[in-house]
């Protein structure tokens, strides 16, 4: 079963409680189509039914898919600050870019941007117990990815909207006080991008298993070329994890825990 709204000039909350009432009163729906979006916030928060797919037509406002568990949601278009804010489960695609916070304390789930995203994308993702977030960006990222991020993985494709590559990214302070997960950037990054607690790793192929069904998944949502595929696949990644468990563990003295 699927239904329509036209969200044209219609409050956050009023869109909101519809989508709610309308899953209360029809359990049988399984697409909501929302038309007219245009900065109403909080679309699917707390949602929990698996098989329910809402696609947005337009740009969605901030904290998209908030403690969302199950539900995929598609904008046709770009998304505001915090898309995936504190996910628990699901997916969230995004056919445009994403603004600051994309991912902000995502615990599972997966988010897909086939643009770029702002400042602090990714910030205290944490893996938890058997969910582990996964962020991947098809464009680039600004300053502070992955800050603070304690589980989870992040991918940063650096193509354009036709495969084309984007050059060095030029984000700094990357992963700054990471201390869990784990970042991986295709192209080079220099020491000095990387924010305090961050450190380039060995790339391995263990790595390039672990992060090759993500990719495989993204070129299928945004319907990219095999040859596309298989370049990204084929390419030099850098992988950019923790220091230590415990990056600022020597600012703290016996007397002050």
């Amino acid at each position: 079963m699927e239904v329509e709204i036209d969200a044209k000039n219609m409050h956050y909350k009023e869109l909101n409680e519809k989508i709610h009432q309308i899953l209360r009163e029809n359990p049988n729906v399984k697409k909501i189509i929302l038309k007219n979006v245009l900065g109403q916030r909080f679309i699917g928060n707390g949602l929990q039914k698996k098989d329910l797919t809402i696609e947005i037509y337009g740009i969605p406002g901030g904290d998209l898919g908030m403690f969302m568990s199950g539900p995929t949601i598609i904008v046709h278009g770009n998304a505001e600050f915090a898309p995936g804010n504190t996910m628990d489960d699901g997916t969230i695609v995004i056919y445009g870019s994403s603004g600051d916070v994309t991912a902000h304390s995502m615990r599972g789930g997966k988010v897909f941007v086939r643009g770029d995203v702002g400042y602090r994308s990714g910030i205290h993702m944490k893996a938890y117990k058997d969910k582990v977030p996964v962020l991947v960006i098809g464009g680039t990222a600004k300053d502070f990815l992955g800050e603070y991020m304690a589980g989870g993985t992040i991918i940063v494709l650096n193509i354009d909207e036709k495969g084309n590559d984007l050059g060095k990214i030029k984000g700094r302070m990357i992963g700054t006080g990471i201390h869990g997960g784990a970042i991986y950037i295709r192209g080079e990054i220099d020491k000095d991008q990387l924010g305090v607690a961050a450190d380039i790793k060995e790339f391995t192929k263990e790595d390039l298993e672990k992060i090759k069904p993500y990719i495989e998944e993204f070129c299928k949502w945004f319907n990219l070329s095999e040859d596309i595929k298989n370049k990204l696949l084929n390419s030099k990644w850098t992988k950019i994890a923790p220091i230590s468990k415990r990056p600022f563990g020597k600012l703290y003295t016996p007397d002050l825990m």
